[in-house]
């Protein structure tokens, strides 16, 4: 099992990295999804996944696709769109993918995974994934 902490990691390298992971049959665990980071300004970022959350199919529009906004999830649906979902190759690695908002407390000690090489820069500028799930609607639990 790989641990991989997600604090100030970009999420495209990180999913990237992971869905390779995954692909080789290990199991994952992400923790502190919230702290991940994209790249890019809050407002684009936000627009751009507002676009998508509220693109409506007109035949059926319950059967809209629906983007998440809790930021695990959200962290799931991005390693997701890495992996060949629609085979069943690819929904097995993704059964494989646990990731928490947080640290579960059986997850103190463990060792992690060394992935620093793929922290947001300082010169990029980059958003939290929990800024955008928190302009696209979410709420904390409450």
């Amino acid at each position: 099992m790989k641990l991989i902490d997600g604090t100030n990691l970009s999420v495209g390298r990180v999913g990237a990295k992971v869905a390779k992971y995954l692909l080789n049959g290990e199991e994952v665990v992400i923790v502190n999804a919230e702290k991940m980071a994209i790249a890019g300004r809050l407002d684009k970022i936000v627009g751009k996944y507002h676009e998508r959350r509220t693109r409506k199919d007109k035949a059926t529009p319950e059967n809209s696709a629906k983007t998440p906004r809790r930021p695990d999830l959200f962290v799931k649906r991005v390693v997701r769109g890495m992996l060949p979902f629609k085979s069943g190759r690819g929904r097995s690695a993704f059964k494989r993918l646990r990731v928490y908002m947080g640290e579960p407390s059986q997850l103190k000690d463990a060792a992690r995974e060394d992935l620093s090489n793929l922290s947001c820069t300082v010169k990029s500028r980059y958003v939290s994934i929990g800024k955008i799930c928190e302009r696209l609607g979410y709420n904390k639990g409450v």
